[in-house]
């Protein structure tokens, strides 16, 4: 196991620096409040999510360098709720003592190409995946490609953006269309999958590594719909996957909270993506779980143990959309069991992830049955 003996303790009332002011930095930032620190944010948008929870934000690109700059002077510890950071930045606040993830975890995850790379250099199963940077190498090598497929761009994309399915040779032209922009992309054999899971897990400066319950999900439209937690699949499974994690977290380094998404194939798992900070299938954490992910990852970050993690109570959570506003709103009356989280957006748009409801209840059957009763409402 990796270890660094260099821990670097943080403690409150000091600064902790978030880039990126959506609504995992606020939850960061709420955990972070709680326990006694102070939170300064950097983002482009005013009175973002995260602003709205800290003492102040700096108003300014992700690459803004003098922003960077000043943000890591105010901050004791730096860190990011999405990968796409600057990687000039991150190396700086890196360079300054003041990004225990590093800035490896991020060159890694912004790129497919690199987490595949990563992946099979551990000995772990990854989809079948070419590497392609033109329309017309891309036709060529989809003559040697199977139905379904996929092809991604290498970086950027989320939520099923940069990427499109292929059902037939009928779609290649289409496919030679989507890789004639300039970049590299990635085309993936398609896992003919029983479920996808999530392992979340937070890891320690000293390499410790602390587990979440695996947690089961199910996606519409390319995004998260809902996640159960625990998953229901073998404590194999769960074992073989967490061992998968584990070499991943070690090779690349991983300081704080940490998620892998895993394609489950009967009794094997394959390495689909993976996030280097707290994800949207671990929110359930929060009201279920005896430490959310968002305090696990504080605490990691500024150098501080981790305690036992236990799931309290079965759980599942459910993603609020744009169009689901009033229907979670509703909830707050309706569902005493449902835990609201809104996470302060300006404009409620169709797609858009505004909250989340967790449902906790002592049973499994009970939690999926409130669960199930509020995706029956209908809408406003």
């Amino acid at each position: 196991m990796t270890t660094n003996t260099n821990i670097t303790t943080v403690l409150p009332p000091r600064q902790i620096g978030i880039i990126g002011g959506g609504q995992l930095g606020r939850m960061m930032a709420i955990d972070a409040r709680y326990m006694g620190y102070q939170v300064i944010v950097l983002d482009p948008t005013p009175n973002c999510p995260t602003a709205q929870v800290a003492d102040e934000q700096i108003v300014a690109a992700y690459d803004d360098m003098e922003a960077i700059k000043e943000l890591t002077a105010k901050s004791d510890v730096v860190t990011y709720e999405f990968e796409n950071v600057d990687l000039t930045a991150a190396t700086y606040i890196e360079s300054q003592g003041k990004l225990p993830q590093g800035a490896y975890a991020l060159e890694v995850t912004q790129n497919r190409e690199k987490e595949k790379n990563v992946a099979q250099q551990r000995g772990l199963n990854v989809p079948p995946f070419q590497i392609v940077t033109s329309g017309e190498e891309c036709e060529q090598v989809l003559q040697h490609f199977s139905f379904p497929c996929v092809i991604k761009t290498c970086s950027g994309g989320y939520d099923g953006k940069g990427q499109l399915k292929l059902t037939s040779e009928q779609d290649i032209p289409e496919a030679k269309t989507f890789a004639e922009r300039d970049g590299r992309f990635i085309i993936e054999q398609w896992i003919p999958f029983d479920k996808e899971i999530s392992v979340v897990f937070s890891r320690t400066q000293a390499g410790e590594m602390h587990f979440f319950p695996t947690a089961e999900n199910d996606h519409r439209d390319h995004i998260l719909y809902q996640t159960i937690a625990p998953a229901k699949v073998s404590r194999e499974l769960v074992e073989k996957a967490r061992e998968a994690a584990t070499a991943l977290a070690e090779e690349i380094a991983v300081v704080g909270t940490f998620a892998i998404e895993m394609f489950v194939q009967e009794e094997d798992v394959y390495i689909n993506e993976m996030a280097p900070r707290p994800h949207n299938s671990g929110h359930y954490t929060i009201e279920s779980c005896s430490i959310s992910q968002f305090g696990a990852h504080i605490r990691a970050i500024c150098g501080l143990p981790i305690p036992s993690i236990d799931q309290l109570q079965p759980a599942v959570m459910i993603n609020v959309l744009g169009e689901d506003m009033s229907k979670a709103i509703n909830a707050l009356t309706n569902h005493p069991r449902g835990h609201v989280h809104l996470y302060g957006k300006d404009e409620a748009k169709t797609k858009r992830k505004m909250g989340h409801i967790t449902f906790i209840a002592d049973s499994e059957a009970v939690v999926m049955k409130e669960a199930m009763a509020y995706e029956e409402e209908e809408h406003d």
